[in-house]
């Protein structure tokens, strides 16, 4: 489809950030990103990142929408219930910027199809709702060497990662048992706020600009409107990354700067 928009007139105000400019938004052009999960968390970051210009957009959420999913899902439509999550959320972000290739995947991302759906990324974005998904996304991408953003939220509270083995610890040195499963309540406010923080972490990585969240986990407690900042660290017994040598996924630049992809 062709864009009925000039591709750099649409993007003049980002462009216009220090250090940005056209270079940094065509290495967002040439980019292509995975987004996890098309909830609410995935609904943000999704949009986020149409909107900032990405090239090539690959959505995936097996499941179908709920009208118990529309107080924080902005992707999906009252229309939309009973449709595909990521058919719908490809109909709203298409509607959003034509420039953008958007790759909708509905299946579950299991150890026999995460080389499939994540192969060929730039970056990952973790959106995903269960921690089944996660650890096998979380492994694959680690042994990929590709870098992943983790985030997660519950009631008015959220977390946001930034995860490259060696750099940082991986998912599973943060959490090496899941937490126990369960209906998670959530403010839509909250959801959108993590997920636009993911998208700004993808957006930093691949655009080479400001400081990632690499050995750091923001958390936000919307009750208070508070952030406050854990110090992660490696395990080095971990069964996922503590084998991952120094030299995979070594950003260039100094320790925690984004780097160009």
């Amino acid at each position: 489809m062709t864009s009925l928009v000039p591709s750099f007139d649409r993007y003049q105000r980002q462009m216009g950030l220090p250090g940005w400019g056209r270079d940094a938004q065509e290495r967002l052009r040439h980019s292509s990103v995975l987004v996890a999960g098309l909830g609410g968390l995935g609904s943000a970051v999704a949009t986020n990142l149409v909107l900032a210009g990405v090239g090539r957009l690959r959505i995936c959420d097996a499941d179908t929408v709920d009208v118990t999913n529309l107080n924080r899902q902005f992707l999906h439509k009252e229309g939309s219930i009973g449709s595909r999550k990521a058919s719908s959320a490809m109909d709203t972000l298409a509607s959003l910027n034509s420039g953008v290739e958007i790759e909708p995947v509905s299946s579950c991302i299991d150890a026999g199809n995460v080389a499939e759906i994540a192969g060929g990324m730039s970056i990952i974005v973790d959106c995903l709702d269960n921690f089944e998904g996660r650890y096998v996304l979380n492994r694959w991408a680690v042994e990929a060497g590709i870098p992943l953003v983790h985030g997660a939220v519950w009631g008015l509270e959220g977390r946001v990662t930034f995860m490259a083995p060696p750099r940082t610890p991986c998912l599973a040195c943060i959490f090496p048992n899941a937490p126990p499963a369960g209906s998670v309540p959530v403010l839509g406010a909250a959801s959108c706020a993590i997920g636009s923080l993911q998208a700004m972490e993808a957006v930093k990585y691949i655009v080479g600009q400001g400081r990632l969240l690499e050995g750091r986990m923001l958390i936000f407690d919307g009750a208070t409107m508070r952030f406050c900042e854990l110090e992660l660290r490696r395990n080095s017994q971990c069964p996922v990354c503590g084998r991952v040598g120094h030299g995979k996924n070594r950003l260039p630049g100094g320790s925690g700067k984004a780097s160009s992809v």
